[in-house]
């Protein structure tokens, strides 16, 4: 990170071995963890926290308030509204450690995740598919597939552009 050609605002914490692409805007109190990589002309929105080895790709929105964990890998253009809520364990304990059990969730180019959300962990979500506001996700989603409820079922199609057919 020689030359900066991406903005970090004042307040945010950002690890060693970070590497943040061109472009990139992080805001007001947000954490980026060691090891993390996020790519080009991404929007890093107000208090979110990125774990460990995670990577987003290019083009990637995060809105405030969320918490983007180990296990979770996020590919180009993607939108993730405020508050949404990923995991990485299925059975956690404060009393056992587990971080040997991080089950890995993959969000696939183009995808919309609405605002609070929740991903269980283990379940990726297809390129394109749009996943409706306030919906739990316990399924894998497929490409270009609508999920919303709680928990979410399949509720059709949508365009690249995320209308729905």
């Amino acid at each position: 990170m020689d030359k900066q050609t991406f903005f970090v605002h004042d307040t945010a914490l950002i690890d060693a071995a970070v590497e943040i692409g061109e472009g990139t805007k992080i805001w007001h109190f947000s954490h980026i963890s060691e090891s993390v990589k996020i790519g080009k002309n991404c929007v890093i929105g107000q208090n979110v926290f990125i774990g460990k080895n995670v990577r987003i790709g290019d083009g990637v929105k995060i809105q405030n308030n969320v918490s983007v964990y180990e296990g979770v890998q996020i590919q180009d253009d993607v939108f993730i509204g405020p508050s949404v809520v990923f995991t990485n364990v299925i059975n956690p304990r404060a009393f056992i450690e587990r971080k040997a059990e991080f089950k890995p969730t993959m969000v696939k180019k183009g995808a919309t995740l609405g605002a609070n959300s929740t991903i269980i962990c283990g379940h990726d979500i297809g390129a394109y598919a749009f996943i409706g506001a306030g919906s739990v996700i316990t399924k894998a989603v497929q490409d270009f597939e609508l999920w919303y409820g709680n928990p979410a079922r399949k509720q059709g199609m949508v365009d690249k552009e995320g209308n729905k057919l």
